[in-house]
């Protein structure tokens, strides 16, 4: 049997939830966004970040076994904590094949997204349910 799709392994997506720790500052969190770009071009990775109120929400897709390398550089990172895994599920083809990796910023603009979103009046991603994600990504990422 062989694979008709252009991506040579099983392709995955998959979407974790995580806090920043308090003392983050904003030259940390942009290193960790250009560590982040420059890793996943190597490693054939691309995806969405979405950073607010301190709190990590990223979608990232890949071969299984780049995303389960990933992860568990993911759970060793001590600049967050908390880490919950909202969704994971096989891919044809990817979605954000445009973006190493994605971000949205927090801005006004998008503030009445986040709520659309939201169970509650703050941002709390913990909460989210995964379709919900998709469609606050697919929303942002316009």
């Amino acid at each position: 049997m062989t694979n008709t799709t252009l991506e040579p392994h099983i392709l995955v997506s998959m979407t974790y939830v995580s806090r920043a720790n308090p003392d983050m500052s904003a030259e940390e969190f942009s290193a960790i966004l250009q560590q982040a770009q420059a890793n996943n071009t190597v490693n054939a990775i691309t995806g969405m970040l979405i950073f607010n109120n301190n709190y990590f929400l990223q979608t990232i897709e890949g071969s299984r076994a780049q995303i389960n390398h990933l992860l568990d550089a993911l759970i060793a990172d001590q600049r967050h904590y908390d880490l919950q895994l909202i969704e994971t599920r096989e891919l044809r083809c990817r979605e954000w094949s445009r973006w190493a990796m994605n971000y949205a910023s927090p801005t006004k603009e998008n503030a009445a997204l986040y709520l659309k979103y939201s169970t509650t009046v703050n941002f709390n991603p913990y909460l989210l349910s995964a379709e919900s994600v998709r469609g606050l990504m697919s929303e942002l990422s316009q």
